[in-house]
């Protein structure tokens, strides 16, 4: 242990605020976003269709924002971009805890007691006040995911790059599950006026971000020439056009579709179907400490075999995550090692997600690599994301009409009864997720084997090329 310790030492000052900074932000974005649908819902009277498209279009944002803020990071200097992201994050998650109060001022809706009781909110136009709030947070999020990454390149060097990295990762994920820990006790203290609280957590935990690069962010590394929008815009159409790519892009799109479940369609449906003891929260974080668990050993374990391999084994593993979500429902009332079904056969489900997502994403960004052009590398892995762009639109998307179908909000029928006579079949939610992760499957497999046998075609073609 000391001599590990000791190993760390070789880092700068920065590289240790960059990192310190990353937790923190980490914390607040996932302390909103397992919650985010709830909010919109239960606190600002979005329907589970609007509440789910809204969740979608940022988190999407917060995927394809970067390619672009990136490049802007790189002509203004880390450090001022880091001031201006933590500062537009602070604001942003101060206007998500502001909003309620000021429809409550404006007579709009009630919080005084245990439950949001609406008055004119569901039908009035001063809910939208929300957009320009989540986008003050999605852009201030996109330079985070850009300049964090950026920052730790340029603080190491390669002897330490893959160390650095490591310790990036690992408080990322120890944000991430800090930041979701906090919400539970929230909403069982408050109820939900927790999913407002939670919102000055949030602005506390970037603002100490902020004041932190303020104090201590001193980079020698400053500025780079960067790319322009312009090359950024020709990148975007090379891969665009790039058809073996594409394709790769777009079957993962249903791995991701799914995974995303765990922010759009798990909070509302343990809520809904297990009960207000229920702790989303809790269950989200099984699937970053699975993640982190496994994931070296399952890379190591699949170094062996081709990149498509590895991706195939956990596009097979995600029906599977999805049909284990389901069977919750099918077991009724049945509780297991004093849990509901429910909440059991979700972690079960999250935990085979998060295998699944060990062998998927660190060999996915491999391919992709690979088949940049040299010298494009990074441009083209700035690129790879695009699939977390269209599941998070697609996958929050289909979320809300399923809930809404399979799944409605208890608060908008008069009896219990005629509620639970509705959601009887809340498990076809998965079953329709589980055919997403079928048809990615096979979708993989055909991909696999057409672009084997191009490559085996064209490798023929040069050796005969070279034999005359």
């Amino acid at each position: 242990m000391a001599n590990y310790f000791t190993s760390l030492k070789g880092f700068s000052r920065p590289f240790w605020v960059a990192n310190t900074v990353e937790l923190f932000e980490r914390m607040a974005y996932y302390a909103i976003f397992i919650v985010l649908t709830l909010y919109l819902s239960n606190i600002l009277g979005f329907n589970d269709v609007e509440a789910s498209m809204i969740s979608g279009l940022f988190s999407g944002g917060l995927y394809l924002l970067p390619m672009f803020s990136g490049a802007y990071a790189d002509k203004i200097g880390f450090r001022q971009s880091m001031i201006l992201a933590f500062s537009l994050l602070t604001v942003g998650y101060l206007g998500l805890g502001a909003l309620p109060t000021f429809l409550e001022s404006a007579g709009l809706v009630n919080y005084a007691g245990a439950d949001t009781q609406f008055t004119g909110l569901i039908e009035s136009s001063e809910k939208w006040l929300i957009t320009p709030i989540l986008l003050i947070l999605m852009v201030g999020g996109s330079f985070i995911k850009s300049i964090i990454s950026g920052s730790v390149a340029r603080e190491t060097t390669p002897e330490n790059r893959a160390k650095g990295y490591g310790i990036f990762y690992m408080l990322v994920n120890i944000g991430a599950f800090t930041g979701k820990t906090v919400v539970d006790p929230l909403r069982t203290a408050l109820g939900d006026k927790g999913y407002i609280w939670i919102n000055y957590f949030s602005a506390t935990m970037t603002c100490i971000a902020l004041i932190a690069i303020v104090l201590f962010y001193k980079s020698t590394h400053t500025e780079g020439a960067g790319k322009s929008m312009k090359e950024i815009g020709q990148g975007f159409v090379r891969v665009l056009s790039n058809g073996r790519l594409l394709t790769l892009i777009l079957i993962v799109t249903g791995f991701w579709m799914v995974q995303h479940q765990l922010y759009a369609t798990m909070p509302k449906y343990v809520i809904r179907m297990a009960g207000d003891a229920a702790k989303p929260g809790w269950i989200a974080n099984v699937n970053p400490l699975v993640v982190v668990l496994a994931v070296g050993t399952i890379t190591q374990m699949m170094s062996k075999f081709k990149a498509l391999t590895s991706i195939m084994v956990g596009m097979c593993l995600i029906p599977i995550s999805a049909l284990l979500m389901a069977t919750g429902n099918l077991l009724g009332s049945a509780t297991i090692l004093g849990m509901s079904s429910i909440t059991v056969m979700m972690i079960l489900g999250i935990i085979v997600q998060g295998l699944a997502e060990c062998f998927i994403s660190p060999r996915y960004l491999e391919y992709f690599s690979f088949q940049a052009p040299k010298g494009e590398e990074g441009l083209y892995l700035g690129f790879s994301h695009l699939h977390s762009f269209l599941s998070s639109i697609l996958g929050f998307g289909l979320s809300g009409f399923l809930l809404m179908k399979y799944c409605p909000d208890p608060k908008t029928f008069e009896s219990h009864e005629a509620w639970a006579e509705a959601s009887a079949h809340a498990h076809y939610i998965w079953f329709v997720f589980a055919g997403v992760g079928i048809v990615s499957a096979i979708a993989l497999f055909i991909f696999s084997h057409v672009t084997a046998s191009i490559d085996a075609k064209k490798e023929l073609t040069t050796v005969e090329a070279e034999g005359e």
